[in-house]
This record gives structure tokens, sequence and C-alpha cells, in this order.
């Protein structure tokens, strides 16, 4: 055979193989380098929806953390005027109870000197009455003087 009958039957063979690859091998090659660029893009896609959502996801924790912060500051705040105002209506309490026990105290006070008073009046009068007994050397019936007595006792 002569080269250019083996030249022409390779060229043969090699169409053949081309048409071959062609139409049984190329296909599901291309179908499987769609499908796996296609599960790229999927994936690249999922990945940009992902970083949208994290995106999202951060600002909305970002301002419920605002809001936490804020009432969180309003409720202290409102402890602290509550704990104030508690206070205060402790400190009125104490002095209005202090001073009810001030007056309470003075009342007795004022009561036990008209009481020593009183006693101090029965004894200068029971003493007035035994000084005029023994300066007139008779008993001085104090249930007849009564009215002596009493107006000796208011002088005092």
């Amino acid at each position: 055979m002569s080269i250019n009958a083996t030249l022409f039957v390779q060229a043969i063979v090699f169409l053949i193989l081309v048409w071959f690859t062609m139409k049984f091998v190329w296909p599901p090659i291309a179908k499987a380098l769609d499908e796996r660029a296609q599960k790229i893009a999927d994936g690249l896609a999922a990945a940009d929806r992902a970083k949208s959502e994290l995106s999202a996801a951060n600002q909305r924790v970002e301002k419920e953390l605002s809001q936490a912060r804020n009432e969180t500051a309003s409720r202290l705040a409102d402890a602290d005027r509550r704990a104030q105002a508690i206070i205060e209506e402790a400190k009125a309490r104490a002095t209005e109870e202090a001073n009810k026990i001030v007056a309470a105290a003075r009342a007795e006070a004022n009561q036990q000197a008209v009481q020593a008073r009183e006693a101090l009046r029965e004894q200068v009068a029971a003493l007035a009455v035994k000084g005029a007994e023994q300066i007139l050397r008779k008993e001085v019936n104090a249930a007849v003087h009564a009215d002596l007595l009493n107006r000796l006792k208011t002088e005092l």
C-alpha cells in the first residue's frame, strides 16, 4: 500500500473517530460541564443571597440591640426616678413621724410638769396647813377651810 492510501485510510478513521466522539462522547461531557457550571452559578447566587440576607440580619440585630439598649436605659432611668421618689416619700414620712414623736414628748413633758406643779401645790398647801397649825397651836380642819386652801393653791 502506498503512503497516500494509508494517509487516506487514516484520515477516514480519524473522521470516524471525530464523528463518534462528537456523537456519543462529547454530549455527556458537555452536559456534565454545563451542569457543573450551573451548580457553580447557583452556588454563587446562593452565596450572594446569603451575603445580602446576612447583611440585612446584621442590620436588624443592630437595630434591635439599639432598641434594647434604649429601652434598658429608659427602664434604668425610671427605676432611678422611682427610687428617688420612694426615698423622698420615706424621708417625708420619717420627718412626719419624728414631728409626731416630738409633739407627743412635749405634750407628755407638759403634762408631767402640770402634774408636778399640782403635786407641789398639794405639798405646799399641806405644809402651809401644818405651819398654820403650829403657829395657831390648834388643829386646822382641812374640810372646813377647803375654800381657803383652794385659794391658797391657786395663788401658788
